[in-house]
């Protein structure tokens, strides 16, 4: 198995609710210590292969600038730039090299594999983005999606 301490630890994230700008919560796991009646919440961790993936999705969607208050003007991607845009292969291009752009700047990735983004069937305004990437220090790929990235408001 390759050495995966450069990809870090992090607490987990889950999704709470995605309507206009999606919002995150904390993963916990409750559970009893024997011998006592109370239940405790611990945070949930993940780690090597997991954390970086996570911190991709969460890096994609925070709008590029959000983080320049707290000295990370860089942080973050320009997708949020295509909603309202046409599905076309045109917003589509952008979309991929947005993503590209943002990938770019994520210290753990030594190079970015793969990038397709697809209309989604059957809908206008959303398109599938499946990403794989190469961790630095020669562990196997980590593939992030398919996830859905919607263009309409």
């Amino acid at each position: 198995m390759p050495d995966e301490r450069a990809l870090l630890t992090d607490i987990r994230l889950t999704l709470q609710r995605s309507e206009l700008r999606p919002v995150y919560a904390v993963a916990a796991e409750r559970r009893r210590i024997s011998g006592t009646t109370a239940s405790y919440e611990d945070m949930l961790l993940v780690s090597g292969r997991e954390n970086l993936a996570q911190a991709i999705i969460v890096r994609l969607l925070t709008p590029r600038g959000e983080l320049s208050a707290l000295a990370h003007p860089e942080y973050g991607s320009r997708l949020h730039e295509l909603i309202g845009r046409p599905n076309t292969e045109t917003t589509r291009n952008l979309a991929k090299l947005y993503i590209l752009e943002s990938l770019g700047a994520e210290p753990r990735i030594a190079r970015v594999i793969e990038v397709r983004v697809t209309p989604r069937p059957g809908t206008r305004d959303q398109v599938d983005v499946l990403l794989r990437v190469q961790p630095i220090g020669g562990a196997e790929s980590v593939t992030v999606g398919p996830f859905t990235l919607e263009l309409a408001p």
